[in-house]
């Protein structure tokens, strides 16, 4: 008798499968809303979105996150106003750029991930007492003039009596995804690089890390997440969602172990092996990389506007009622 109803429950469970596999698919397509994301860079600085994507926080909150890297705020932020992109993560000083510019439908910040700079500096040759006098006289690759790592940079030589100017010799016309390259080649005696690409030039003998710009700039609001006004106002439901999936991935960083988290963003970097992923982790880490929350502070966007305005790249201060939105982020921290 249980011989002969063998193939009926076969069918019926292969049945019973399909239905289940389709009518799942079927959900998704109906639930799920496509989201394009433009990221700045893609860094292991980012932590706490790519632990979001990987473990599938966007997708309970209803969301199909499409990533996209723009290498530089720039960019960046012309997805964004273009319509290329929903939403953009970049240096929120772009968001104040086009305020200033005059732009109807600017950009609006509603979530702030990182609250150090993410970028070291890394020598040519290796130096066991690093004193920030050592780079006066020197080449350094910079960044493109106006964006955070630039003016960060600057900030920093600044606070250390040295003269952007005149004390040292800037190099701001390699393209972001470049510098490390350009450094590994010849190309100055100093470079700022976020990682992996610090790490990868001392695993190569190329260059060593000898001082963190989050360590000496303090607390920074570095990177923010942003959209355009009209979609913000379009699609509220869509702001809240992410900002809660964003908000379940800071739990995790700040819940769990370097290695831990590691794990879980290494298809992110599949170019990067597990140990030093988890250094590189550790170190962002030690350095109270990442907010616990993604509420984006008044004194720390003026903070930014103070930066901005030391660099000469301010030409007006902007107000931050008109370009912070911290109503989703408070929601998503309750």
């Amino acid at each position: 008798m249980i011989r002969k109803l063998k193939p009926y429950v076969s069918i019926l469970c292969v049945l019973v499968l399909l239905t289940g596999i389709l009518g799942g698919c079927s959900t998704k397509q109906t639930e799920l809303t496509t989201v394009t994301l433009n990221e700045v860079a893609h860094s292991i600085f980012y932590a706490p979105q790519y632990v979001a994507i990987e473990l599938g926080y966007f997708e309970e909150e209803g969301i199909d996150l499409e990533l996209v890297t723009g290498f530089g705020a720039d960019k960046t932020m012309s997805a964004l106003v273009s319509g290329e992109a929903d939403i953009g993560f970049m240096g929120s000083e772009s968001s104040i750029y086009l305020y200033n510019e005059g732009a109807d439908d600017y950009a609006v910040n509603f979530a702030q991930l990182t609250q150090r700079a993410g970028n070291f500096l890394v020598a040519r040759e290796n130096t066991e007492e690093f004193q920030w006098s050592d780079l006066k006289g020197h080449e350094i690759i910079g960044g493109r003039p106006g964006g955070m790592p630039e003016m960060v940079l600057e900030y920093i030589l600044k606070l250390n009596n040295i003269n952007p100017e005149e004390d040292v010799t800037l190099v701001q016309n390699i393209d972001f995804g470049n510098t490390s390259g350009a450094f590994a080649g010849g190309t100055g005696d100093y470079t700022v690089e976020f990682e992996p690409s610090a790490t990868a030039l001392e695993q190569q003998g190329a260059g060593y890390v000898v001082a963190s710009l989050g360590v000496e700039s303090g607390y920074v609001p570095y990177t923010a997440y942003c959209a355009k006004q009209s979609y913000i106002a379009a699609h509220p439901e869509i702001i809240q969602s992410f900002t809660n999936a964003l908000q379940k991935g800071m739990d995790y960083v700040n819940s769990h172990t370097a290695e831990e988290i590691a794990q879980v963003i290494a298809p992110q970097f599949e170019e990067t092996d597990l140990d030093t992923l988890t250094l590189i982790v550790e170190r962002y880490a030690s350095q109270d990389t990442w907010k616990d929350n993604l509420i984006f502070e008044e004194s720390s966007f003026l903070l930014l506007e103070n930066i901005l305005d030391e660099a000469g790249e301010l030409e007006s201060y902007a107000p931050y009622e008109d370009l912070v939105d911290t109503s989703y982020a408070e929601t998503a921290y309750q």
